[in-house]
Order: structure tokens, then C-alpha cells, then sequence
């Protein structure tokens, strides 16, 4: 062999020798991880609200003092009852309704435990027009009634919009039902003078109703809230039941009035009795004329009028208060047609 082909052919096995040694080095390659799957969750469920969920809530629960307004809803009250009344076969069913809210504190049991508390009750009227736009605001500490406007307490009647029409224009909707409300910032109720403040405590839904007589025509019982010293005297006399010198008397005995301010009280309750009288006949008066001008349409609407007062059924979340029941409304409205 010449030494040409043989210096070739070496040159060549050291190449592939370079060749192996260089591939030996070169880091392998990692292997590849087993995806692995991720186990599945459980789907979340979220239970569907109801149309008429929250319509409880949104009517303002009126004469409810200010700072007892949370617990009003520190329970799960269900007021299922309200909802299924605007179902067919329903009390409320296709009717025009406005509704109001109050509260009755009551002594109630609620898991083994007896507790005061205030229970949330909803109004229901039936009418073709609301049924007032005044509210009557009264207490036993105040000398007077007042009847005034719900504007000036920030009150109004506005259509209740049930949740499946929320996403739709307001004034397209023809609202059947309407709820008391009032826009009285809670945070601005430190800026408001004592008087005014205490005014929502003693609100009433005032409702006048010409073919009933009223239940002040009624009365012949005055509050005396008489400014006597040490202390005013609280008390109620009926010019038809009492005899002033009598009731005067007694007072005296009780050491309630003092023997020289006998005179000064007796005044003091003559006026009141007048100026009640004066106000019976003067509301005899008034009801007479308004039933006089009042058309036929409007006539029928008031004889038609029916109140539903409801109260929240038994559930596990709160108490139970079905042996607290009362048809009685207030003073104005008297007893519900039903309670529910």
C-alpha cells in the first residue's frame, strides 16, 4: 500500500473516533414527564332568585326607629307567602297593589331562647289609585296629631320592579305594583334636629276612608299633657265618662296635680275638650263634602279597597311568630280584610 493511502485511511478512524468521543459528552436528552390530568371539580350551583325575592325588603317599614332598622334583618324572614299572593288563584293576583312596610316588636322564642324582637310585617292594598299620599304622625308624647304630606318625609309610592323586568326601560313597564319608599340618607340623619328624627319614629300610613266613620268623630277622649310643676301631668279625660271636678280631685289625691294648680288644669281641659269637639265637626263636615263631590268611579274604588297584612311563615332561619298574629294595621287603616 502506498503511503499516501494509508495516511488517508487514518485520518479517516480518527475522525470517526472524534466523532464517537464527541457524541459520548453530549448531555442526553430528559425524558419527558406523563401528563397527568387534573381531577375534575364538582360544578357550583347557585339557586335561582326568585322574581319577588326581595320585594319584603324594598317597602319601607314605616314608624321603625332609626338605629332598630338592622335587626330588622338579622334573620332569613321568608315571605314566600307575599310572593305566591301575586301568583294565579293568588289574593293579589293581577290586581293593582301598593304596599308598606312596619314592624311589631314582639316576644318571640328563636332556638331555645326568648327574645324581643322586632318582626317584619307588609301591607297590602288593592286600589286603583294609592290610597293616600299623607302621613299621620302621632305619639303619646306629643300634644298633637299631624297630617302631612309623605313628600315632607322623603316618602313616596314608586313601582316595584321585579327582577326578571330590571334589565328593561321603567317607563315601559306598566307596574302593577307599588311600595312605599323613602330616601332619607341614614348617613345624614346626624344633621337632622331631635324633633324631625323622632317625626319618623311616630309616622303612621295615613288612610282616610269617607264612608267610614272616622275613630276620632268617635271619641270623646282627650290627651291632657298638662305643664304642672315639678313634673307635666299625663292623662286622658272623657267629657262624656269623666266629671272634671272629680277626675281634678283625684289627681290631687294622687299627688299627680297640686292643690293650687287645680284651677289652671280644669281651664287647661276645657280648652282641649273644645278644640277636640271643634275638630270632630269639623271632620264630620269635611268627610260629608268629600262624598258629595266625589265621582261614582271614585266612589266604587273606595267600597271595593281591600287590605292584606302579611307576616313572615316559619322557616328554620328565623322565629317562629305564627301565635303573634294581629289583623290590626294602625289607627287609621283598622283591621286587614286578611292576614297571611
Amino acid at each position: 500500500m502506498r503511503k499516501g493511502t494509508k495516511r488517508k485511511a487514518k485520518q479517516q478512524q480518527e475522525a470517526k473516533q472524534d466523532a464517537a468521543e464527541e457524541n459520548n459528552t453530549k448531555p442526553q436528552p430528559r425524558a419527558k414527564r406523563a401528563k397527568t390530568s387534573k381531577p375534575q371539580s364538582e360544578p357550583e350551583y347557585f339557586e335561582d332568585k326568585r322574581n319577588l325575592e326581595d320585594l319584603w325588603k324594598e317597602t319601607f317599614p314605616v314608624g321603625t326607629e332609626w338605629d332598630q332598622l338592622d335587626s330588622v334583618y338579622q334573620f332569613k324572614w321568608d315571605f314566600s307567602n307575599l310572593e305566591k299572593a301575586f301568583e294565579e288563584d293568588g289574593v293579589l293576583y293581577e290586581k293593582k297593589v301598593y304596599l308598606f312596610g312596619c314592624t311589631e316588636p314582639q316576644l318571640v322564642m328563636f332556638k331555645g331562647e326568648s327574645k324581643v324582637v322586632c318582626i317584619p310585617v307588609v301591607v297590602a292594598v288593592v286600589s286603583p289609585f294609592p290610597p293616600s299620599d299623607k302621613i299621620g304622625i302621632n305619639s303619646v308624647q306629643r300634644e298633637s296629631e299631624e297630617i302631612i304630606p309623605m313628600k315632607q318625609m322623603k316618602m313616596d309610592w314608586v313601582p316595584y320592579i321585579p327582577l326578571e323586568d330590571r334589565d328593561s326601560q321603567v317607563d315601559k313597564l306598566k307596574s302593577q305594583i307599588f311600595i312605599l319608599s323613602c330616601n332619607q340618607r341614614r348617613s345624614a340623619l346626624k344633621h337632622l334636629k331631635l324633633d324631625r328624627l323622632k317625626k319618623y319614629e311616630y309616622c303612621l300610613p295615613y288612610f282616610y276612608q269617607p264612608f267610614k266613620e272616622d275613630e276620632l268623630e268617635q271619641s270623646t277622649e282627650v290627651p291632657i299633657i298638662f305643664p304642672a310643676e315639678p313634673k307635666p301631668v299625663f292623662c286622658e279625660f272623657d267629657w262624656e265618662l269623666d266629671e272634671l271636678e272629680e277626675f281634678t280631685d283625684k289627681l290631687v289625691e294622687d299627688e299627680e296635680l297640686s292643690e293650687d294648680q287645680k284651677d289652671a288644669f280644669k281651664e287647661f281641659v276645657k280648652e282641649k275638650v273644645r278644640e277636640a269637639k271643634r275638630a270632630n265637626r269639623e271632620a264630620r263636615e269635611a268627610r260629608k263634602k268629600a262624598i258629595e263631590e266625589m265621582s261614582e268611579e271614585t266612589k266604587s274604588a273606595f267600597e271595593t279597597m281591600r287590605f292584606y297584612k302579611f307576616y313572615p311563615v316559619q322557616s328554620p332561619d328565623a322565629p317562629d311568630v305564627s301565635n303573634v298574629k294581629s289583623p290590626f294595621i294602625n289607627r287609621y287603616y283598622g283591621k286587614a280584610h286578611e292576614v297571611l
